[in-house]
């Protein structure tokens, strides 16, 4: 009987979108471990320079995607890719959706350590890519859509703008940059 309650009660419930849904729960899960460990896990795992040959460097580069700062960090990212990565995982296939978002992380963890000497942490490159590229969801040939100029001017002008004007307020910008173009060339060459 109570196996059928619970059977019952999973009925109800859809793990709707695969990457989506693991990308949250794997980065609440680092979350939580991050405040359990008081900001070890962060500190460990944050995107910054180190030896090319020491591996930790690379796996920090993928790592530093799961880790955020705090509820506030965590929960700002995933406000909008828990609206807009539904969509395109049902659009482009949950694989290449995963595809796009480590190749999201790779490209921005290389341009932060060339660009920064901090270390980076967040899944924000791989929002603004969410952004820039559900705005090309809907393209038609030859033609560039007036959501992705609206995008660009609200979301990517503002990242280039702080940028540019070296604002301090520990935010990878670059990273915000980096992701925003890689949504356009994934909508519009690859994918």
């Amino acid at each position: 009987m109570k196996v059928d309650k619970i059977t019952d009660f999973t009925n109800y419930f859809s793990y709707n979108s695969v990457v989506i849904l693991s990308f949250f729960f794997i980065c609440l899960i680092v979350l939580i471990i991050n405040k359990i460990t008081s900001g070890k896990i962060n500190e460990t795992f944050a995107c910054r320079r180190g030896s090319i040959f020491n591996p930790m460097t690379y796996i920090r580069m993928i790592t530093c995607e799961l880790c955020h700062d705090g509820w506030e960090h965590f929960r700002n990212n995933f406000i909008t890719i828990l609206l807009i990565g539904p969509m395109l995982e049902e659009k482009y296939g949950s694989i290449n959706l995963l595809k796009m978002i480590l190749i999201t992380t790779i490209v921005s963890s290389i341009i932060h350590i060339i660009i920064s000497k901090k270390g980076a942490i967040g899944a924000s490159d791989s929002v603004f890519m969410m952004i820039t590229l559900a705005s090309i969801v809907n393209i038609s040939s030859g033609k560039i859509p007036i959501t992705l100029i609206l995008i660009f001017f609200f979301y990517v002008a503002d990242e280039i703008i702080k940028q540019i004007s070296h604002k301090k307020d520990n935010i990878s910008h670059d990273s915000h940059i980096t992701g925003a173009i890689l949504g356009i060339v994934f909508g519009y060459f690859i994918f």
